[in-house]
Parts: C-alpha cells; structure tokens; sequence
C-alpha cells in the first residue's frame, strides 16, 4: 500500500504496519520518517531491534533466521533492514520469502534509495507490499520545500515571512539537512522568536564566510592548527560562540557513541549504520579519522569541555568561552590544553 510522507503520521496514530518498506535519495526525509516508524512501535512495545546493513556481503539466512526465533524476554522486535541498493537475487527471494510467512512478534522495516517504477514491479517489492506500507520520499524545490521550511521553523517556535524563507530557500538549493542545520544556528542564535530577513541574512552571510561544520571536520581530524584559525575566523566574524560549540558537541556526541559500539564489538561502519543521524561521507571521513585515533575516555573528555564551555556562554562558570572552544579542539587532536581552562 502506498502512503504519502505527509500521511505517515496520521496512519501510524491509527495502527502499526507489519511491514514498511521507506525508499528515496533524499536522506533527512527517509531518515526522519523511519525514526518515525521506529519511535511508534516502541510506544507500542516493540522495543527490541535487530539492525541489518545489508550490504553486498551480507548473510541473508540472518533475516530469515530472526524471522523465526524469539527475543529473549518475549518482546515484540523491529527487524531494520538497511539497503544501500536493490536487493540482490538471493536478497529477492529472502524478501519474498519473508513476506509469505509474517512473525507474531515482529515489524520489518527495509530503507533503500529510490525505486523506479520497474522497481516496483518486481516480486519482493510486490510481495512487501501487498503486506505493508510503502513510503517514497523526494527532493523537495519550489512551494515544497518553502512550506517545509515553514513548518520547520514554526516547529521550533519561529516564524518567518516570505521574503525570508526565499531567502533560506536560495542558500540551501534544496538539501534539506543543510537547511535543517540552518535552521536549528537560528534558533540557537535569536531562540524562540519573529525572525526578521536581516536576522537570516545575517546568519547565512556568517555562514558563507567562515564555516562552522569546518571547525569540527578539523578538530575531529586532528588538524589542531587549522582549528584554530577557524575558530579565531569565527570569532572575528561575530559568530555566536554558541553555534560553534553546537557544531563540536554534536559531532563529539556521535563520536561518543560510535566508540562506545566499537569498544562492544562492532566494526566501525556497522557503528555508522547504528546511529539515528545520517553520517554523511563528508562527516565519516572526520568521525572515522578520529574513532580510530582517540580512546572512548578521550572522546568523553572532549564531550566534558564542551560542558564547561556551555556553562561559560550561559554564564554559569567564569572564564572565556572561546578559549574553552579552543580546548576542546585541543583535546580532540591529542595535545595539551590551553593554561586557561586547563588550569
């Protein structure tokens, strides 16, 4: 059965499909719809998940396998199925196999790219179908991607005129993450408020000019000096230390969380594919460099002085927050810290 995005929510409020199948190339979409899915049929107990990347050498008697078996305390399971592509013969036929003899106590749920109309013909596709739901996302442009925008925003308890989302509109061209992150520097920098074209203007302009996802790819790569001239440049521009400690945190939080599944025996890109945030190949390239350089206590220190620095900027603890901004980039590339946070 075929649902809309934008009917999702409510068909999900009624009952819990036994099968989704979320196929698209537009990552932040298909990402939040399958959180979505996930965190609905946890509120309906299904609390346990087995996460599958199903990649070229993946083992497909394992999904057929959990089909069979139970958890260990009874719960009802979510089988997620991660495809970087179509499924593959012996994947097919796994697929369709699966769809003919459904678990009492299971929902699967497959994330796969775009599937074009011949996709949806072939067997396993018709098979998943005719059990569950299907969800296509698509790249959003024009009146779309304004009123996602909008929503977005209003979301966050801002509003913003017309003029302004164009505004967002042009410098995003699209990318929805990208968008999202904008979004998300505004209500850091001006909180919960009307936000004028100047403000976003502004906000974007800081942006174009020094970049503060470039602060942490280079702290997270070890690349000490070029984080400080970043972090300076950001200073210099008038940049809220605030967006530049929410830039570190966030990719410091993720790298916490990817040590902590290596140190249980995953591999790193099986620690990737865990993570509820999409990691772009960008992204992974700084995460990776760091996870395989750092120790887990290392990637906490980093996460503990970005605490203190956050206590800083709100004014809880004396001292300059961008010296602590600066510590943290020190920590992530193995060095000493600065005297004054240090000491």
């Amino acid at each position: 059965m075929k649902l809309p995005l934008d009917q999702l929510p409510v068909a999900l409020g009624k009952s819990v499909a036994p099968i989704y199948i979320i196929s698209g190339d537009e990552p932040l979409q298909l990402n939040e719809a399958l959180d979505l899915v996930r965190k609905t049929a946890a509120g309906r107990g299904y609390v346990n998940r087995e996460l599958f990347y199903a990649d070229g050498s993946f083992d497909w008697t394992r999904l057929l396998e959990a089909r069979g078996s139970f958890s260990l305390f009874g719960e009802p399971r979510i089988l997620d199925v991660r495809l970087p592509g179509k499924p593959d013969k012996n994947g097919a036929a796994v697929l369709e196999n699966y769809a003919k003899r459904l678990p009492d106590d299971a929902i699967l749920i497959v994330t796969l790219p775009k599937l074009t109309a011949t996709d949806q013909k072939a067997a396993w596709f018709q098979a998943l179908d005719k059990k569950g739901a299907f969800v296509q996302v698509w790249p959003l442009s024009g009146q779309a991607l304004m009123n996602w925008l909008d929503k977005r925003m209003i979301a966050k308890k801002m509003l913003a005129d017309r003029s302004g989302l164009a505004i967002l509109a042009a410098r995003v061209e699209g990318n929805l993450l990208a968008a999202a992150q904008e979004i998300e520097k505004l209500h850091i920098l001006y909180g919960p408020v009307r936000i004028s074209d100047d403000m976003i203007r502004k906000a974007v302009a800081d942006s174009a000019r020094y970049d503060v996802y470039d602060l942490a790819e280079a702290a997270l790569q070890g690349q000490v000096t070029r984080a400080h001239r970043v972090l300076s440049g950001l200073r210099g521009e008038g940049i809220a230390n605030a967006v530049a400690l929410w830039a570190l945190a966030r990719d410091i939080r993720l790298l916490c969380g990817i040590k902590h599944l290596m140190e249980n025996g995953d591999n790193l890109e099986s620690a990737f594919a865990k993570q509820k945030e999409r990691v772009w190949d960008k992204r992974k390239t700084s995460l990776a460099s760091a996870a395989q350089r750092l120790t887990r206590s290392q990637a906490h220190q980093a996460l503990l002085l970005c605490a203190k620095a956050d206590r800083m900027i709100k004014g809880m603890e004396s001292g300059d927050a961008w010296e602590a901004l600066l510590d943290v980039c020190l920590s992530l590339g193995g060095g000493p810290l600065s005297g004054i946070v240090a000491a």
